[in-house]
């Protein structure tokens, strides 16, 4: 009889992540099984070898998989739940694809031939050094800092055939679906069979996807989201991060992981190198690379010889004079886009706010629509004539007039991506405007419309960041910003860096090629620096101006950050609670530990919950781990290295 402890991926013991269970045959480790746990049949992962146990032990009840996981993945499941805090249970839930006890299975889809124009790739010496000094790091994390239009891309491709040819898988984490339909199409001209990954294909797709890199027996290309860092591949030679700037590679949900950090733990289990690429790196990893002497490799030319540099023209929104033919669609905007239709060419207007309006409200009484649940204003969606609340999802119908007064007075206010492409309609009626949005249909995302936006057949691109990054497009003239200092007004560490990486990205969709291209920005703020750099995507004074402002306020790099939030019916009960957990912290934390608030949850009211958040800053991070043991075990969540701290 043989023994070995097995980690349930379900919550049986909040204290205890492992169990022992029998087999008459011997089994690998890494195994995925079938177990008992009381009456229920349970998934589970063969951890380890155990010595017979004292007491009586279960059978393991069947083999879901004969092929084992590699043994990195299973390092790395334990490192998760370790570092971030969480349950191995949660931690299996992440890694393993849903309903994998499941027999039958549908067939997985097939990658999407190229609709990209070919060029052969001829290297420029900036790309040739890059190569080369990846070739010359063994193993470890390699920043690739390149400008918007230097050919990235062409080194992950150079890069991954080298490691392919070295008998080595190559894992490409892209930050979005809407992002892999360019990077797809780039990587299918140069290999077959690439195994694709992504969150809008069905179960059973992504099963097969899964089971395809576990039993592979040649080198494989896999492409995805950050979950695809999971694909039971074996031998992994290399990890690419794309546009690794983006807040999609942190989880939001437990185990709230890094997949940069995790990319770089899972590496050095498989002695693989990580490239993170990106024309905007985010600051404290750049600062992070300096520090602990990793290679930064500076791309700072476009790959193209005859790229123009676009004309770039910024519009005050104070000066009411620039608004003469529209309150906020500028002259010198209209008359950009209109020069582009009379040529043939695209158009894209960004604006990171979806819906029609922000903000409906009584011109009578002051009154305004609020979420009943969330109270926070909901958003007006007039193609649908209806309001939303994008906290909880929760809709109304637009009112005709006030509840409180009954006044017909009812207008709406604030700009979101609907109401813009409502008013390029009316400016440039039978032109093909589609927009780009968290609202979008299936139809009309990136990924299904990516050849049309590739071919031009689209004349004007409206949307959110959704189209602001990644994309190439080779008719596209004109990039309009409807209003560039949006995200500045949030109270965040955070909130210069997410504007300067966005007005940086979107600048970058134009300039890549002969043709003279132009950026009209409009900005409340025109010399704010985050605004000034991003549109002359100077990083260097950028960097150095945040670094200085996180050093003074004690944030990342500087200090670790954990954020604690807890969900109260009454807020009563969720300021008193929060004030006792910061009494306790305060008697048990140790002196280095920087304790903030409590104070109300930037979205204080959702779902019908009271919300308020201690945050506590440390110079060492294994100090606010231990702090977790004091978290009560209801009523709170925790989350380590926040990326935001709304």
């Amino acid at each position: 009889m043989y023994y070995y402890e097995v980690a349930p991926s379900q919550i049986i013991r909040s204290d205890s992540f492992v169990f022992t269970y029998a087999s008459d045959t011997e089994l690998a480790i890494g195994q995925i099984v079938t177990i008992e746990v009381g009456r229920k049949q349970c998934v589970g992962l063969i951890m380890r070898t155990a010595p017979k146990p004292s007491y009586a032990t279960k059978p393991v009840a069947s083999i879901i998989e004969s092929t084992p996981l590699p043994v990195s993945l299973i390092r790395v499941s334990e490192w998760l739940a370790s570092y971030y805090g969480s349950h191995l249970a949660t931690v299996l839930q992440t890694i393993l694809p849903r309903g994998i006890q499941k027999t039958r299975r549908e067939r997985t889809e097939k990658v999407k031939l190229s609709v990209r124009k070919r060029t052969t790739i001829v290297f420029t010496s900036a790309q040739d050094a890059a190569l080369k000094r990846i070739e010359e790091t063994a193993a470890g994390s390699i920043l690739l800092h390149g400008v918007t239009g230097s050919g990235k891309t062409a080194v992950y491709i150079e890069s991954t055939k080298r490691t392919l040819a070295a008998g080595k898988s190559v894992i490409l984490l892209v930050p979005e679906i809407a992002l892999t339909s360019q990077l797809v199409d780039e990587f299918s001209a140069h290999f077959n069979d690439i195994i694709l990954t992504h969150s809008r294909q069905t179960e059973a797709e992504r099963h097969l996807a899964w089971r395809r890199a576990l039993t592979a027996t040649t080198p494989q290309v896999i492409i995805g989201p950050r979950s695809a860092l999971f694909m039971p591949v074996s031998d992994i030679g290399m990890i690419i991060i794309d546009e690794a700037h983006e807040p999609s590679f942190k989880q939001e949900q437990s185990p709230r992981y890094s997949a940069l950090r995790t990319a770089s733990v899972l590496a050095e289990f498989s002695s693989a190198r990580v490239i993170l690429g990106s024309a905007t790196p985010l600051v404290t990893d750049y600062y992070m690379a300096n520090n602990n002497k990793r290679p930064i490799i500076y791309l700072p030319e476009r790959a193209q010889k005859d790229a123009v540099a676009p004309t770039i023209s910024l519009v005050d929104m104070t000066k009411r004079g620039s608004f003469k033919k529209h309150r906020f669609l500028s002259d010198k905007l209209l008359a950009a886009i209109d020069a582009n239709l009379q040529n043939g060419q695209q158009a894209l207007v960004f604006h990171n706010r979806r819906g029609s309006a922000s903000t409906t409200l009584c011109e009578n009484c002051g009154w305004s629509a609020s979420c009943p649940r969330c109270f926070l204003p909901l958003t007006l969606h007039a193609d649908q004539h209806q309001l939303r609340c994008h906290i909880c999802g929760l809709t109304d119908s637009v009112p005709t007039s006030c509840p409180i007064c009954h006044s017909t007075n009812i207008i709406h206010k604030g700009i979101g991506t609907k109401l813009i492409e409502s008013e390029l309609q009316k400016q440039f009626p039978g032109r093909t405007i589609v927009r780009f949005d968290g609202d979008s249909d299936s139809e009309d995302s990136v990924e299904a419309r990516y050849k049309d936006l590739y071919d031009g057949t689209i004349d004007i691109i409206v949307g959110t960041q959704v189209i602001a990054k990644g994309l190439d497009l080779p008719n596209l003239r004109t990039v309009g910003v409807i209003q560039a200092d949006a995200g500045l007004a949030l109270p965040d560490y955070g909130s210069a860096e997410r504007t300067f990486q966005l007005l940086a990205q979107v600048v970058g969709r134009v300039g890549r090629s002969h043709h003279p291209t132009t950026v009209i920005v409009q900005s409340y703020q025109p010399t704010h620096f985050a605004v000034v750099d991003g549109l002359n995507q100077n990083y260097a004074h950028f960097y150095d101006a945040t670094i200085a402002e996180r050093r003074r306020a004690h944030f990342p790099p500087f200090r670790y950050l954990l954020k604690l939030t807890c969900a109260y019916k009454t807020e009563a009960a969720a300021i008193r609670q929060s004030q006792s957990l910061a009494r306790i912290l305060k008697i048990n934390a140790p002196s280095t530990v920087e304790i903030l608030g409590p104070t109300p949850a930037f979205y204080e009211r959702q779902r019908d919950s009271y919300r308020w958040q201690l945050t506590l800053k440390s110079p060492r991070r294994a100090d606010l781990v231990t702090l977790l043991k004091q978290l009560p075990p209801t009523h709170w969540q925790f989350e380590l290295d926040p990326t935001s701290l709304l």
